[in-house]
């Protein structure tokens, strides 16, 4: 990550260099007014490193007191995630953290909403067609071929995922499984939605920029800042993009990785994984007073 340093301090934290105007508009906007930004994260790969087993994800052990030392000189705090928003909060520890008592946690991309406030989720009833695709996965990966090693990932009644990343060959499983997928998907009212090793069915409509741009304007942002990873978070940076280009400023960082580089090609800023994203919210919450 470009960094440059306060000339007039020797001993100053380094803040990242953007490498567009908009995105140093951006930055810029974040530390002249924090109260009025929003920092928008993703969860896995951004906040938490990619494992082999989702449900063994949890935070960067130095993400939270992060966050904590950042969220209170910020307007808010909002981890937007593709998992339950019940599930998140769990893995990454964000209940019950001084400094932490307005993050909320938009989950199954905005269709749940934590607020550490009250500490409860809410969410509408989830959708049928979920369940009925989910009934037919077990025989859909056996005629694909595509069962050893694939496993199937519950979320919530709301979505289902389907992991290859501990098949033999994970990206040849990937492949194989794209057709079928987007067909079962599409017979039940659900889209497809590719990530790092999985596709994930959920219904239409529902995606990380549509979570973020409602939440931005419900708080009335003055400046956004999204950490993405992955494919699904192509919409979140979108969603920024629309708020630039009505006058909001914004910040596009990228948790980059080996696998993904769509983000990294449209980032403003591109971190060393969860770990150089932590530095990057260590290095927001110094230079704001």
């Amino acid at each position: 990550m470009a960094s440059h340093t306060d000339s007039t301090d020797p001993n100053a934290t380094p803040t990242p260099t953007p490498t567009t105007q908009a995105g140093r508009e951006g930055l810029d906007a974040l530390l002249s007014h924090p109260g009025t930004a929003l920092i928008g994260l993703d969860f896995d790969g951004t906040l938490a490193p990619i494992v082999a087993d989702p449900e063994q994800a949890r935070a960067h052990p130095d993400a939270v007191p992060a966050l904590a030392a950042l969220a209170p000189k910020v307007a808010a705090v909002a981890v937007v995630t593709g998992r339950p928003a019940s599930v998140a909060v769990r893995n990454g520890g964000f209940a019950g953290v001084p400094g932490l008592e307005h993050l909320v946690v938009l989950g199954h991309y905005g269709a749940e909403r934590w607020d550490a406030g009250t500490g409860t989720v809410t969410a509408p009833a989830p959708p049928p067609g979920v369940a009925a695709a989910r009934a037919e996965l077990p025989g859909l990966l056996d005629r694909a071929g595509a069962g050893q090693g694939t496993w199937i990932e519950e979320k919530g009644g709301r979505a289902v995922a389907v992991h290859t990343r501990r098949a033999a060959d994970p990206q040849a499983a990937f492949e194989a499984l794209r057709e079928p997928l987007t067909d079962l998907a599409t017979r039940h009212g659900l889209v497809v939605e590719p990530g790092r090793m999985v596709l994930e069915l959920r219904p239409p409509g529902m995606d990380k920029g549509v979570a973020l741009l409602e939440y931005a304007r419900e708080i009335g942002a003055g400046s956004v800042l999204y950490a993405g990873d992955d494919l699904g978070d192509l919409a979140a940076y979108s969603a920024v993009d629309k708020l630039r280009a009505t006058g909001t400023p914004g910040l596009l960082v990228c948790s980059g990785s080996n696998e993904v580089t769509e983000l990294r090609d449209r980032a403003d800023v591109v971190t060393d994984g969860p770990s150089g994203v932590v530095r990057l919210l260590r290095t927001l919450a110094a230079k704001i007073p």
